[in-house]
């Protein structure tokens, strides 16, 4: 029998009692559409640098500083938005990244000369750190505890459409209109989706963490009441804890926070240590710019697949077992990348290297991270993470061509296939299992 809307529970015994709807689908697109800009402006850094060599507009030490200003500003962005998400809400910060993000974006394409346009790419990383710390916290804080894992993978499928379509249309339009339209695209977008996200409303288990009851019970209500219009039948609540402040400073954090540190690290040392650097590699090797962009489209096909499977299994077999597995699974393809020897080689494997990466970044960063830390302090703890994560990845291109230089593209995958089997191990020994389980029961403790 269908439950009656209940003002007595809390906001996450009535959300987690929720069957996924119109609502979640649309609160999917807003949050989905503004990550899809950001991972579409991240990802284009692998496209243009190339082209920024093969047309003398700028060298490969530039290129790093340009990689590494947008990492800069990318750990301003997340610390800001870590702090003042917590402290006033996701809907107001989820507006101002965006709009950051969207009007610098802009401006670069506009840029004069690669200097300016580092300067551009930092104030853009502002925009871009914000937009990963929320996103994916923030959905999970709304969908149904049962389904979290499938719903926020999806997500992150969305994002890597960002991969996909930023080297697509790099492979099809610079040959015709130049780098400069690669920023103005995912700029505009951004700023379509600042104007949608008006409707988006404010998370419900934060509003509670500010004794802001009434606000909270209106959001969820409507929630519900569309529910029910829709036809779609209120499951049964589980009892489940109510908010309470948390500090940063507590020592059940300890663990968790190592661990997300650690595998945000390992992630964006593949990402940005090896994949956005793959036409750079290639043009290094003496294939033509079309042709190393044509490849790298090839291979960035993984990039959705690998998100695609983590919805498919994330809710099936765990997090634990997908993240020790799937690590080891990246170690050894990595490996293999390293020593193919031609192009057809070289595109069926790296092909394999992009799933299995992008498969991890689903599972790690997007589904099991933002699960471990309370409500109250969800954003700040996901910051620290990413923030540590930004800071080594600010030497990352430099390590990156320091390795290249001296042992061509199988030093960089060793070192990247390390880092996967320490991130294997590390999650044997500190992981927990968090499926199917309510955000707050997780961050008390869990179930046996």
């Amino acid at each position: 029998m269908e439950q009656p809307i209940r003002h007595d529970l809390n906001s996450a015994a009535r959300l987690d009692r929720l069957p996924p709807g119109s609502f979640h689908r649309r609160l999917l697109v807003l949050i989905g559409g503004g990550l899809f800009c950001d991972a579409f402006d991240l990802y284009i850094a692998g496209a243009v640098t190339g082209v920024f060599l093969n047309t003398g507009f700028s060298t490969l030490e530039l290129n790093a500083f340009f990689i590494s200003m947008t990492f800069a500003g990318m750990l301003l962005g997340t610390a800001i938005a870590g702090v003042l998400s917590d402290r006033f809400g996701r809907r107001p910060i989820f507006r101002f990244n965006l709009a950051l993000f969207g009007i610098a974006s802009i401006a670069g394409a506009f840029a004069p000369n690669m200097e300016w346009l580092i300067v551009t790419r930092a104030i853009c990383g502002v925009g871009l750190g914000a937009e990963l710390v929320l996103c994916y916290a923030t959905l999970s804080e709304f969908v149904p505890a049962s389904k979290r894992g499938r719903w926020v993978a999806l997500l992150s499928t969305i994002s890597s459409f960002g991969l996909l379509t930023s080297t697509l249309l790099s492979w099809i339009l610079i040959p015709w209109f130049g780098w400069r339209i690669m920023f103005v695209l995912p700029g505009v977008g951004a700023l379509i989706i600042l104007w949608m996200r008006k409707v988006m409303p404010e998370s419900p288990r934060w509003l509670e963490t500010q004794g802001k009851f009434a606000e909270a019970d209106n959001v969820v209500t409507a929630i519900e009441a569309e529910t029910i219009r829709n036809g779609l039948t209120l499951g049964h609540p589980e009892p489940t804890p109510g908010p309470q402040y948390q500090s940063i400073f507590q020592r059940k954090l300890v663990r968790p926070l190592i661990l997300g540190s650690l595998m945000q690290t390992v992630m964006f040392a593949a990402l940005y240590g090896l994949i956005a650097w793959v036409p750079s590699f290639l043009v290094k090797q003496g294939i033509p710019i079309n042709s190393s962009l044509g490849q790298a489209t090839v291979m960035s096909l993984g990039g959705p697949i690998g998100t695609f499977l983590a919805f498919l299994f994330v809710d099936r077999i765990g997090r634990r077992a997908a993240i020790i597995f799937g690590s080891l699974a990246a170690a050894i393809a990595g490996l293999a990348f390293g020593q193919v020897t031609s192009q057809v080689s070289g595109m069926a494997v790296g092909f394999v290297v992009f799933t299995v990466t992008y498969f991890l970044l689903a599972t790690i960063q997007a589904v099991y991270l933002p699960e471990l830390y309370p409500t109250a302090a969800r954003m700040r703890c996901n910051s620290i993470c990413l923030g540590i994560a930004r800071l080594t990845a600010l030497g990352t291109p430099f390590a990156t061509v320091l390795l290249f230089n001296h042992w061509g593209a199988m030093g960089v995958v060793t070192a990247v296939s390390i880092l996967f089997v320490i991130q294997s191990l590390a999650m044997a020994m500190l992981g927990r299992e968090t499926r199917g389980q309510p955000l707050e029961l997780i961050t008390e403790g869990g179930r046996a």
